[in-house]
């Protein structure tokens, strides 16, 4: 008999253990709030979601923000579903605009709408998406398309990080759905300090890049990057190894300038 209920009081005792909540982990969000995380410290949605947080968290869901790439101006407005545009001078001296709204293309020349193939269309959009997305990492890593997958630890520069691989659904992840991402997530701020991808398109390339020039325009993050090149093939997870010893080939500055919100000019006006 007390056998009997010395076995229930400890299998009770390991219900009660096993049963307690996991405590939670709350960090300050972009505004200074307090964000509820679950304390685990390899759960990739949390590792990511901290990121989003650090760089603008619900700032970006309603951001509307233009700035200059490669002397082109380019703008990003986030409220209703998303639009995004970009307005150059082509080589002949046309005033072209690309006009992406949710997803649907349209493209002017000296403000008249003209018809695009199939082709160019996905080409356009491919490449107006593109400059959208790395100017607001890591605010896309949250989309449903996205495949998130923490795939260790790091120590860049004397600093930890945390390594998340992303690939992409084949439905909505986009012409380049293929390619593969690396990003290193530093484990005190949260920031995205270096990021990696790898792509199969005209012969395939491998990029390394290095994040410098931040800044916080309006409560969003913003940074530059120098773009590295390493020969085809190098594994991605081998690149910081490589950038520290100063192996890899600088290629480009990706340089965003004269970063304005919307918004905030408008309510100044």
């Amino acid at each position: 008999m007390r056998s009997h209920l010395k076995l229930a009081i400890i299998a009770l005792c390991l219900v009660n253990v096993n049963c307690k909540e996991q405590p939670k982990e709350a960090i300050k969000g972009n505004g200074g709030e307090q964000v509820e995380l679950e304390n685990d410290a390899d759960n990739v949605d949390v590792i990511v979601k901290r990121a989003v947080e650090a760089h603008g968290g619900p700032l970006y869901d309603t951001a509307h923000y233009q700035f200059v790439f490669r002397n082109k101006l380019y703008t990003f407005n986030n409220k209703k579903g998303y639009t995004y545009t970009v307005h150059f001078i082509d080589s002949i001296g046309n005033r072209t605009a690309d006009y992406l709204i949710n997803g649907t293309l349209e493209r002017t020349i000296n403000e008249k709408a003209v018809a695009l193939s199939k082709k160019d269309i996905a080409k356009y959009s491919n490449a107006l998406n593109s400059v959208i997305y790395f100017a607001t990492l890591p605010h896309k890593l949250l989309d449903s398309a996205v495949i998130k997958e923490h795939v260790g630890h790091a120590i860049i520069k004397e600093e930890q990080y945390d390594v998340v691989k992303v690939t992409f659904e084949q439905k909505g992840g986009g012409e380049d759905f293929d390619d593969i991402f690396m990003y290193w997530i530093n484990k005190n701020s949260h920031y995205i300090d270096y990021l990696a991808y790898s792509y199969n398109v005209n012969g395939g390339g491998v990029r390394f890049r290095s994040a410098y020039n931040p800044r916080t325009v309006d409560g969003i993050r913003f940074q530059d990057y120098i773009n590295w090149e390493a020969p085809v093939g190098t594994s991605l997870i081998a690149l910081p190894a490589l950038f520290e010893k100063g192996t890899l080939k600088e290629l480009s500055r990706i340089e965003t300038e004269d970063v304005q919100n919307l918004d905030a000019k408008d309510t100044v006006d």
